[in-house]
C-alpha cells in the first residue's frame, strides 16, 4: 500500500497553489470567547498566536495587555508582541463588547465604549499591524455581525459599531487590494460569555442553538490559509436554524 501524498503535493499535482502556513497571528480579544478559540486552534495547527486583551490569556501564552479602544495602547501592545514572537503575518480583531437596551436607557459612556472597542479598536489594531502585514502580504480578519447587516431594537450601540465594521472592512478591501488580504467574518451566536450579565430578556432563549466558537475558528483558519492573491472577502458562519440570517 502506498503512502498518500501530502496535501501540498496533491494540490501541486492539480496545478493549484498550496494553502499558506498559519504563521504568526495576532488576536485582539484573544483571552476569551471567539478570540481564545482562534488562539487554541491556530496553536493546535502549528501556528503562533499572540493575544492583545485587557486580561492575560488563561493559557499564559504570548500576550500584551491593552484596551483596544486606546489606539496608543494598541500600538504599544503590537510593539511588545513583535519583541516577543516576531511581527504578525495575520490579524484577527475579535475584541468586542455590547450595551443592550433602549437608547435612552444606555448611558453615554457605555454607548461610546461599545463604539470604541468594536469599531475604533478594530481600526486601531489594523493600523498598528499594517506595516508588518504589508511586508508579509498577510491577512486581516475583522469580526462583524449579522447585526452589522440588519438592525435590531435595543441594540443601537452594537448595530452602529458593527455597521461601522462592515463599512471599514469593505473600504480596507479596496484600499489594501494587492497588499493585504481582508476578510470580514460574520458569526452568529456562540457559546461564550458574551451574553453573561444581561437581564433574561436579552439572553438567548433556553432552546437557542449556539455554536462552539472553535468551529467558527476553523473558518477563520480557512481564510488565513488562502494563497497570496486569493481572498475570502466575507464569511458568514451560522447554525442552520439561525433566525438572524439572512
Amino acid at each position: 500500500m502506498t503512502t498518500p501524498a501530502p496535501e501540498h503535493d496533491a494540490l501541486a499535482d492539480l496545478g493549484l497553489a498550496p494553502q499558506r502556513e498559519l504563521g504568526t497571528v495576532y488576536v485582539t480579544g484573544g483571552s476569551s470567547g471567539l478570540g481564545a478559540a482562534v488562539v487554541e486552534v491556530v496553536t493546535a495547527l502549528g501556528g503562533v498566536a499572540a493575544v492583545i486583551d485587557r486580561d492575560a490569556p488563561p493559557s499564559g501564552g504570548p500576550h500584551a495587555i491593552a484596551d483596544v479602544s486606546d489606539a496608543s495602547a494598541v500600538e504599544a501592545a503590537v510593539a511588545s508582541l513583535v519583541e516577543q514572537v516576531g511581527p504578525p503575518t495575520a490579524l484577527l480583531t475579535a475584541a468586542g463588547t455590547d450595551a443592550v437596551g433602549r437608547l435612552e436607557d444606555v448611558g453615554t459612556a457605555s454607548w461610546e465604549k461599545v463604539i470604541g472597542v468594536n469599531l475604533v479598536g478594530t481600526a486601531a489594531a489594523v493600523r498598528a499591524c499594517l506595516p508588518h502585514l504589508v511586508q508579509a502580504r498577510g491577512t486581516v480578519v475583522t469580526v462583524g455581525s449579522s447585526l452589522g447587516l440588519r438592525a435590531a431594537s435595543d441594540a443601537s450601540a452594537y448595530c452602529a459599531s458593527k455597521f461601522g465594521v462592515v463599512g471599514l472592512t469593505r473600504a480596507l478591501q479596496l484600499e489594501l487590494a494587492g497588499q493585504v488580504g481582508v476578510t470580514m467574518l460574520v458569526p452568529a451566536g456562540m457559546r461564550t460569555a458574551f451574553f453573561d450579565g444581561r437581564t433574561e430578556q436579552y439572553k438567548p432563549g433556553p432552546d437557542a442553538a449556539l455554536m462552539d466558537p472553535r468551529q467558527v475558528a476553523l473558518s477563520v483558519v480557512h481564510a488565513l490559509r488562502q494563497p497570496i492573491g486569493t481572498e475570502v472577502r466575507e464569511l458568514v458562519v451560522t447554525v442552520s436554524t439561525e433566525p438572524s440570517w439572512p
